[in-house]
């Protein structure tokens, strides 16, 4: 099929807005899959992305669809995640487009990361379809919709397609505007092999399997072909495209997508958003490549069974294949033995990542608490960069440290303002400005600390509004914050595990809370038990978990008292040597409580 009659294109949207529903009518209303093998959420293949009803992967699948000119074309989709964590997966399958659908719920509008999605396809040039999806719903209005899109995003209102994806309403006048609007991919006059790599998975059986977009040339079974980062050629074992099952075919020409299955063995081999050309008449340069991402985030992950530690380390180059913003380093700690420090993008793909290493590569595991990169300047002028309370420097040798920023979209209906912006200051956020929407709709930029709204801000923002509040934030870089260290020492030792950076102002509540759970796992000594926070030498917050007491008089029975008071005397002494040389040793599912209960 020639290059002029292939359309490549992509679906973006906010959460939850239908994208996946709509790749399902396509792929019936094109007859990619039989009666047979329908079902809901079709390209969601992970059990974890039916269960939480999100996209977390984007799916690439080729379907043909003959249109009302008469001709067939070859239309490649792309179906990307929403949420904002996985922007990243966005912003990689719109670059192996010329278009993108964007999907707008009826009912809801515009939302804060149909913003966000929309400026990442914009960067990339790609035509925009827009279509008011959800049109069947009594709460529908789609003639605000249409407005929405003039005033907020500039796209003529008459262009969006009204559709609903549940009931097959619309999915023809789609399918055509695809055909219509959309350009065909133009391909490099010189027809040197220039693909793509904008996704891999790892197969047990066949190795890596990468995901390629084909901007110029071609590739085939039994080509020598070679990655332009680590210059290293491999032999074409099988080429095909998604239907959405991996379906070979005999080659891979300009403009189609699909996967290319070379002898690649290791997990760091395969580098996304590399550039696959011919070996024997490479392209001159590598195509213009993904921008590197950067974790947010950072947690320790540990093996509850020690033994497991390299098993843990080869599900982890598997998973980092798959996902390119995932990153993992070696790290040890004395309560929790060897283990990772990983970087991710943000809490949910925390989450993920933990919950695919459990079902996956059945691994057991457990996070320490999630914490942000800090600058720090020391008095002697050396500048650190901090992600792990271990390498935090004293407090008398830091003369300043930053912390990471994020400028916060959040987009609310207008009765909730007051409770946004009290949640905002809570968080030492500031709101920069408000932007009204429609009559009853609102914008707030905020400016607040990233460590702030990891763990519970966006839940704290859909129980305020009810639901109705969305959010999508971007790093806005470092101001400087009175940042410090706290400890937590249990009988006088200071334990690692437990140490975070905090600011200040919520050092003494944040130690009161982790002293009262520390309280309630450790189990009772034969003597008196201080729980203790500190920041530098000053203690802010402390327990005592009370000893235990041995009977030691139930062997007397009658007789002088001052053999009871001899033997009291004498436990007396004991337990005062033992507090001085006693040590407390924590049992390994104490850590394990106190981690889980603070995520």
């Amino acid at each position: 099929m020639p290059t002029s009659l292939t359309r490549n294109f992509s679906i973006i949207a906010h959460i939850d807005h239908g994208k996946t529903t709509l790749s399902d009518r396509l792929l019936e209303a094109t007859q990619t899959i039989s009666q047979r093998e329908k079902q809901d959420q079709l390209l969601d293949a992970m059990d974890l992305e039916r269960e939480k009803g999100i996209t977390i992967k984007a799916h690439p699948v080729a379907m043909e669809y003959k249109a009302k000119d008469g001709k067939t074309y070859k239309l490649n989709l792309l179906d990307t995640p929403g949420h904002v964590d996985f922007s990243y997966e966005v912003a990689r399958s719109l670059a192996a487009c010329e278009g993108a659908i964007l999907m707008i719920d009826a009912a809801q509008g515009v939302e804060a990361q149909t913003v966000a999605n929309l400026h990442l396809a914009l960067e990339q040039n790609l035509t925009i379809i827009p279509v008011l999806n959800k049109i069947d719903l009594p709460a529908a209005d789609v003639e605000k919709c249409r407005k929405q899109l003039e005033d907020i995003l500039a796209i003529p209102g008459e262009d969006a397609i009204p559709a609903s994806a549940k009931q097959g309403i619309g999915i023809e006048e789609i399918l055509e505007a695809v055909v219509q609007r959309v350009p065909a991919p133009v391909e490099n006059p010189d027809k040197l092999l220039r693909a793509s790599v904008f996704d891999s998975i790892y197969d047990t059986y066949r190795g890596v399997v990468s995901y390629v977009r084909v901007f110029s040339g071609s590739v085939k079974k039994g080509q020598r072909v070679k990655l332009m980062a680590t210059n290293k050629t491999y032999e074409v074992k099988e080429v095909g495209v998604f239907t959405p099952k991996m379906t070979a075919r005999d080659k891979l020409v300009a403009g189609d997508v699909g996967y290319v299955i070379a002898n690649m063995k290791s997990a760091d081999e395969a580098k996304i958003g590399d550039t696959l050309t011919d070996n024997t008449h490479p392209c001159p340069e590598p195509l213009p490549g993904y921008k590197e991402i950067q974790p947010m985030v950072f947690s320790g992950i540990y093996p509850i069974d020690t033994s497991d530690y390299e098993a843990l380390k080869t599900a982890m180059g598997k998973l980092q294949i798959n996902d390119a913003a995932f990153t993992y380093m070696s790290e040890s700690s004395t309560a929790l033995g060897f283990g990772f420090r990983c970087g991710f993008l943000g809490l949910l793909h925390m989450e993920i990542i933990q919950e695919r290493l459990r079902r996956e590569f059945n691994m057991d595991v457990i996070s320490t608490y999630p914490s942000v990169i800090y600058q720090v300047t020391k008095t002697n002028g050396e500048e650190l960069i901090v992600d792990n309370p271990s390498f935090f420097p004293d407090q008398q040798t830091i003369q300043e440290v930053r912390e990471p920023l994020v400028k916060v979209f959040v987009m609310i209906p207008g009765e909730y303002i007051g409770d946004i912006m009290s949640l905002v200051m809570e968080k030492r956020g500031e709101v920069e400005h408000t932007e009204t929407i429609d009559d009853t709709r609102v914008m707030l930029t905020c400016l607040l600390p990233l460590a702030e709204i990891l763990v519970d801000f966006n839940d704290r923002l859909k129980s305020c509004t009810r639901g109705y509040g969305s959010m999508d934030y971007e790093h806005a870089g470092y101001r400087a914050a009175n940042m410090v260290k706290m400890e937590m020492m249990i009988a006088g030792e200071p334990i690692e595990a437990f140490a975070t950076i905090v600011h200040r102002e919520k050092a003494e509540g944040y130690g009161r809370a982790l002293a009262a759970r520390l309280k309630d796992v450790i189990p009772n000594q034969l003597f008196v038990v201080a729980i203790q926070a500190c920041i530098g030498g000053k203690i802010i917050a402390r327990e005592s978990i009370s000893a235990m007491r041995k009977d030691v008089t139930a062997k007397c029975y009658g007789g002088d008292i001052s053999r009871k008071r001899k033997l009291l005397e004498k436990q007396k002494e004991g337990k005062k040597k033992m507090k001085a040389i006693g040590k407390v040793n924590i049992p390994q599912d104490a850590f394990i409580k106190v981690l889980k209960s603070g995520d």
